[in-house]
């Protein structure tokens, strides 16, 4: 004995039969996905010319360069990871990328780009002014340069979250080369009064000219630090911002107001702290912030000047050659 609606229901569910008496194909969910064209994610074969892709025509895929000489490419948007193979001669942007961009095989190629994993291999002479998230790696290449990431359109800050990057995190400088050479060092950092612009100029094009780009240091989405370049001071400040509602916009406008005042950046870095980390960074004041540890902690490395942490932080600045420490902590951070 069944339930009277039970066969009504059975029914519904079929599904209903064509004129000829068949059924129709199963529909399932990647069916109704938009289909994806390889050929718009790839730059191959070109030469002379001047391309690239606008914000929000990428979206997160994947995205191969190959091929190509004499050209400038600017990928305004985030991507999943990027391959260049064989190019030589080009000027090359690349938005954030999730996941690794690799050179394989380029030779005279200067570029911009951020990611999560850099790669090197059989390459020689390119530039890179570079925002990456792990340690950048070189392999059987010769003549690598190394310069911090400087740029900004309105886009990038939303770009590099989506593709899951922290401005803060940046090692550009801490490069591991897999074939080292014996008195020979295959890679070395560009001046650090090297202009972006004059290396990877802004796009001539009217389409990407539309693009509203800066590559003034001070407009960087990327905090310009010098990395691991030689400096004037054995003397460092270590600035703790705990994550709140204006985190990032606090922290951009403190390294503002450093730098105007003398101080270089050396590194940032955006890391979970735990209470060993507060232990060891706060000492007997770590209970006072412990309640903090279960946000995020942003941590930026001054240069050129030394405090200790006094509540949140403590600035410090040269007055007349001296240097001096504020006398009021920077609660508001």
């Amino acid at each position: 004995m069944g339930c009277f609606f039970s066969k009504r229901r059975k029914a519904e569910k079929e599904p209903k039969k064509t004129e000829g008496g068949e059924k129709p194909p199963k529909q399932y969910s990647w069916d109704q996905r938009e289909k994806v064209d390889p050929k718009d994610y790839l730059l191959s074969g070109l030469k002379d010319e001047t391309v690239g892709r606008l914000p929000g025509k990428v979206a997160g895929q994947q995205f191969l360069i190959q091929d190509c000489e004499n050209c400038n490419i600017y990928i305004f948007d985030h991507s999943a990871t990027v391959t260049i193979d064989d190019c030589t001669n080009c000027v090359i942007f690349l938005g954030p990328v999730k996941g690794s961009v690799f050179f394989r095989n380029c030779r005279d190629c200067r570029c911009a780009l951020a990611c999560q994993q850099f790669r090197v291999r059989d390459c020689r002479k390119l530039e890179v002014f570079l925002c990456c998230a792990t340690q950048p790696i070189i392999e059987s290449s010769t003549n690598i340069k190394f310069g911090c990431f400087q740029w900004y359109y309105p886009e990038l800050a939303f770009q590099f979250k989506d593709a899951g990057l922290s401005i803060f995190n940046n090692t550009w400088s801490n490069v591991h080369d897999f074939t080292p050479v014996s008195g020979e060092l295959n890679w070395s950092l560009l001046p650090e009064d090297a202009v972006v612009q004059d290396r990877v100029p802004l796009p001539t094009t009217e389409e990407l000219k539309a693009v509203r780009i800066s590559t003034e240091a001070n407009r960087s989405i990327v905090p310009v630090s010098r990395g691991q370049r030689q400096k004037s001071s054995d003397e460092s400040c270590l600035v703790v911002l705990f994550a709140g509602d204006y985190t990032i916009a606090n922290a951009r406008k403190l390294i503002d107001e450093m730098v105007n005042k003398g101080f270089f950046l050396v590194q940032t870095k955006e890391v979970s702290m735990k209470a060993e980390d507060a232990q060891r960074v706060f000492r007997e004041k770590a209970a006072d912030f412990l309640p903090l540890l279960n946000k995020d902690v942003r941590i930026g490395k001054q240069g050129d000047s030394i405090c200790r942490c006094r509540q949140l932080l403590q600035l410090c600045r040269y007055t007349d050659g001296n240097m001096k420490c504020s006398a009021e902590p920077r609660t508001g951070c």
